[in-house]
């Protein structure tokens, strides 16, 4: 069986359409049509329903799908091999991260990227949307939060944790903050997510007892790295990420209102994981980046 064929087969069941394979594979429309309708002459099966809007797997496809993607993936993993040995990484990569962790945690090591890889072709998507990876032919996603589901790979990268942080500014001159509790006589600054501006809940390093404090918002942002800023300004006390503040509190523009506690808004055990397709086969491109990420984030 013709293996450009298969393909071209896998390709219309990711994207969904003619239209979308033809363009990620340089070839007409018409080529995929021709290519399709031969392969189900050959099978003596319908693979896709076609209507006049969209392409569908049938059932039959959806078992084709199934046995094809493992031989497409070991065939890619073949010709990987066979080129690892003599050449250096190479290709186009696309990464998709969120846009405050991506402009803090990662384009400061970009640049040594591409000087390590030169063969790389790096694809860099800021976006606090969770990217489909397959349709959207991402190769590697780096997500926050408790944990991963999906029919996806997923390894920690690192642990993630939260501070209740103000401006010395602010401290110097608003209500005392000692104590959790002491958040009820302040107006906060919150992150735009659910329950980030209704409680935050504080556990003294060590130990299980949790409490849980109403914050009353000042100020609600959908971005992390606004919300930072408007921490530095003294708008008032914020919950923020310990990488998106971690050069604030060295510098003292940020204090630390409760270095004692553990805090959150959601669950204590939260962290920043690597996403690639559910596959058996990982390119080697995609390898070095998860590499490279491990050794200047993992330790951090």
């Amino acid at each position: 069986m013709d293996t450009k064929l298969l393909t071209i087969f896998a390709e219309v069941a990711r994207g969904g359409g003619f239209a979308t394979a033809a363009r990620t594979l340089d070839l007409d429309p018409s080529a995929v049509s021709r290519g399709i309708a031969a392969l189900e002459e050959d099978l003596g099966a319908r693979l896709f329903q076609r209507t006049t809007r969209k392409v569908s797997l049938t059932d039959a496809g959806e078992r084709f799908l199934g046995r094809v993607e493992p031989i497409l993936a070991e065939l890619e993993a073949a010709r990987e091999e066979l080129l690892a040995a003599e050449a250096s990484p190479r290709g186009p990569l696309t990464v998709s991260t969120s846009v405050a962790f991506g402009q803090v945690c990662v384009m400061p090591h970009v640049p040594a990227f591409l000087e390590r890889y030169p063969e790389i072709d790096l694809t860099l998507r800021l976006s606090d949307r969770n990217v489909d990876l397959v349709s959207e032919r991402v190769d590697l996603a780096l997500r926050l939060g408790p944990s991963v589901t999906g029919d996806v790979i997923a390894a920690k990268l690192m642990d993630t944790r939260y501070r209740v942080c103000a401006s010395p500014a602010y401290l110097e001159t608003a209500a005392p903050l000692s104590q959790p509790e002491d958040l009820t006589a302040h107006r906060c600054l919150c992150f735009d997510l659910p329950g980030f501006d209704r409680c935050w809940s504080f556990r003294v390093r060590g130990k299980a007892e949790v409490q849980d404090v109403a914050v009353s918002p000042r100020l609600t942002v959908s971005g992390a790295l606004a919300l930072r800023d408007a921490a530095c300004a003294g708008l008032g006390p914020a919950l923020l990420a310990d990488w998106a503040i971690r050069d604030d509190l060295r510098s003292g523009k940020l204090v630390d209102a409760f270095p004692g506690y553990e805090v959150t808004a959601t669950t204590f055990d939260t962290a920043a994981w690597l996403i690639y397709p559910s596959r058996s086969f990982l390119p080697r491109k995609t390898r070095v980046m998860i590499d490279f990420l491990r050794d200047k984030l993992a330790g951090g």
